[in-house]
């Protein structure tokens, strides 16, 4: 069992950055593919970013490629969204989520865990 806690979120300027962590309990953390996804306001989700459990492959969306990078720290149970040039279509809820996948990282339905999502709201 893994429980993740998502925190960094916050009101920002167009142009800003924030860095969202999401800290992890449980023995397997280090064993597991962590991943971003966002629920913008009115719509559905959608994939943000992904790291393998090495942290040795990544993988974006098209849409924040180059403005957000993903890492982790085992030592610490805890994955890492610094989130830079932020636009107001990035607005939305933003979740972690554990799990063993080795493939479809940017398949929400191949994680097993998830957080209870930090709010991201990006102000024009």
């Amino acid at each position: 069992q893994v429980q993740l806690l998502e925190s960094g979120g916050g009101l920002v300027q167009a142009g800003g950055s924030l860095r969202l962590s999401c800290a992890a309990s449980g023995r397997t953390f280090s064993s597991y593919a962590m991943g971003w996804f966002r629920l913008p306001p009115g719509k559905g989700r959608d994939f943000v970013a992904a790291i393998t459990w090495s942290g040795g492959a990544t993988l974006y969306a098209d849409s924040v490629k180059g403005r957000f990078t993903i890492s982790r720290d085992n030592s610490k149970n805890t994955v890492y969204l610094k989130m830079n040039s932020l636009k107001p279509e990035d607005t939305a809820v933003y979740y972690c989520a554990a799990g063993p996948v080795r493939e479809r990282l940017y398949s929400p339905y191949e994680y097993d865990y998830w957080g209870q999502g930090t709010q991201v709201t990006v102000s024009s």
